[in-house]
């Protein structure tokens, strides 16, 4: 009989479980290696992608600076000057107003038409308006197409609607003068005479002459009571003392009173000198 030696058959034994152990952790790698490269793959091709569209956005720029310099240069060799399109006639409106019309310009207030020309600017036939300003003693020229700046003198109703206007409590507000009087010049300026008679009411002290009234104050309400007295006069058909004496009442001012003529002042002194002589 053979022996049976231990040592060997362990040997062996253990040779076939590590070779068993040995393929199955190849099999893990090769998988693992694989994934690996499938990885960088995409990894690989989402690189080339964005330096592919980067340089294409690289390419476009500098062909639009190539063509930018290019068009200059081309300017600048050749001196190119761009065609001007001369308008010979300007665009015609139909005329809403007539000579001798009464219309409102609202930088200067009312005006005249006295004449209808045709003038000839910068190689344009431009047919205008021509007013006269009699306050100012000035003169002006409006083109037709920019008519809509005119307005027409306003009616009854409206002058009716001023004067309840200024009759009504003056709406003061608390910001400071400054940011008050550039609103009370755009109400001016605008020519709308119901904001004129608002500035005027705002404005206005009434027979309170004691009240301190600065001089931009009082400069802004003379330029609106003046605007308004012109407008009221022509509408009313009335004299400038007779306008200037219904606007006074609707604004409770009664100066005249107060501020005697050097003629009614000279016949007072006249009078207390009498009567002291006759003590």
């Amino acid at each position: 009989m053979k022996k049976i030696n231990l040592k060997n058959i362990l040997k062996k034994t253990f040779k076939k479980k590590n070779k068993k152990i040995t393929k199955k952790s190849k099999s893990k790698t090769l998988k693992k290696s694989v994934k690996k490269r499938k990885i960088k793959n995409k990894n690989l091709k989402i690189k080339e992608k964005k330096i592919k569209e980067h340089s294409s956005k690289e390419n476009k720029i500098t062909e639009n600076i190539s063509n930018k310099q290019s068009n200059f240069k081309v300017s600048r060799g050749v001196d190119q000057k761009p065609e001007i399109k001369k308008v010979k006639v300007q665009a015609s409106e139909k005329k809403e107003y007539k000579i001798k019309d009464y219309v409102v310009y609202p930088k200067h207030g009312v005006g005249q038409i006295t004449e209808f020309k045709k003038t000839n600017i910068g190689g344009i036939d431009v047919e205008s308006y021509f007013l006269k300003f009699e306050k100012d003693k000035a003169s002006g020229m409006v083109p037709v197409n920019k008519q809509s700046h005119l307005r027409p003198l306003a009616t009854i109703n409206q002058v009716n609607k001023c004067i309840s206007i200024l009759k009504s409590k003056p709406k003061i507000k608390r910001s400071m003068w400054s940011r008050r009087a550039q609103e009370y010049e755009a109400k001016i300026s605008s020519g709308k005479i119901y904001d004129l008679a608002e500035v005027v009411r705002d404005l206005n002290k009434g027979d309170d002459l004691l009240v301190d009234q600065s001089y931009s104050e009082r400069q802004l309400f003379e330029k609106a009571y003046e605007r308004i007295l012109s407008e009221f006069q022509i509408i009313l058909d009335l004299s400038l003392e007779d306008t200037q004496k219904k606007l006074d009442k609707a604004l409770k001012r009664n100066l005249e009173k107060q501020t005697p003529k050097p003629t009614e002042k000279a016949e007072m002194a006249t009078d207390e000198n009498l009567v002291e002589a006759a003590k």
